[in-house]
């Protein structure tokens, strides 16, 4: 029986994302203790997920984690996913668009990555979305990923903080990362039909592959390392800020220009629709309230 060389690797990423995964949960629900409230803090449910194979075989999963109405996240999801398979005719035609060779000959994937977004409570506190992943084929494999803070109330310090944070994650690997991957996440969450960014930019990486596996692995978990370190410190720091019905407008139509662009723009979003990944998860990114002007 022949081993794929790549097995260790892809088992030691998807390792990696359920851990990171299982230290975001902890650290969100100790916020949720610090915040006072009359309610109960936040908790997180968990959901385990299946992606649907066209064989009814077993095609992979992961765990959903949705937290609810808590006191200081209004809704906010970390899933962790690994999935198999084979690439149906549209997702081969989008990765052979890609530059991936041999698609049409051998439609075999893999992918393993971590999902988050958050929605607060509080207007004045930011909403930010991060992921990381992992992709493989028999012909190529990459690293993608990154984080973006989306504030509807935007206080200059907290935008730079967290591009500080994520400036320091890159420049440990390469001073070219920030500078490229930050103008990468202007131009990727730029919603056109609205003219605008929907938030205040981070970082935003895909086909990662520099030809050195651990090299490319080491900055994903780098990544991911610097979310906790980048969002929270904002996340406490404006939890308890005071905040009127106008603010309340502001956010749900911000959250509305959100849902816009994870509906008609968002990769991770298109991919996981048309690969039968379970729709719950795919969409939890979606605000649990929004707007429209």
């Amino acid at each position: 029986m022949t081993t794929d060389p790549f097995d260790d690797r892809k088992a030691r990423a998807a390792r990696w994302f359920r851990d990171l995964r299982d230290r975001i949960v902890a650290a969100f629900e100790d916020l949720e203790d610090a915040q006072p409230g009359d309610t109960a803090p936040g908790r997180f449910e968990v959901t385990p997920t299946r992606r649907a194979a066209p064989d009814g075989g077993d095609a992979g999963g992961g765990l959903m984690s949705v937290m609810r109405g808590g006191r200081v996240f209004e809704k906010v999801g970390v899933n962790v996913s690994t999935v198999f398979g084979t690439l149906g005719a549209r997702a081969q035609k989008a990765m052979a668009a890609r530059g991936v060779p041999g698609m049409a000959d051998d439609p075999r994937f893999w992918a393993s990555g971590i999902s988050l977004v958050a929605h607060m409570q509080n207007p004045h506190a930011p909403a930010v979305h991060m992921n990381t992943r992992m992709f493989w084929t028999p012909h190529a494999w990459w690293f993608g990923g990154g984080a973006d803070l989306n504030p509807c109330i935007e206080y200059p310090e907290d935008t730079a903080h967290f591009h500080a944070q994520m400036q320091a994650a890159c420049d440990a690997h390469d001073a070219a990362y920030y500078p490229r991957f930050k103008a990468w996440a202007d131009e990727y969450f730029f919603v056109p039909h609205r003219g605008r960014a929907r938030g205040v930019g981070g970082i935003f990486y895909d086909d990662h592959n520099t030809g050195d596996w651990d090299a490319d692995f080491a900055f994903t978990r780098s990544v991911g390392a610097a979310f906790l370190p980048a969002f929270l410190p904002l996340a406490d720091r404006r939890r308890t800020t005071p905040w009127s019905t106008a603010d309340r407008e502001v956010q749900l139509v911000h959250r509305g220009l959100y849902a816009e662009y994870n509906l008609v723009y968002d990769r991770g979003t298109k991919f996981g629709l048309e690969t039968g990944h379970d729709a719950n998860a795919v969409l939890m990114s979606l605000p649990p309230v929004a707007k429209w002007p």
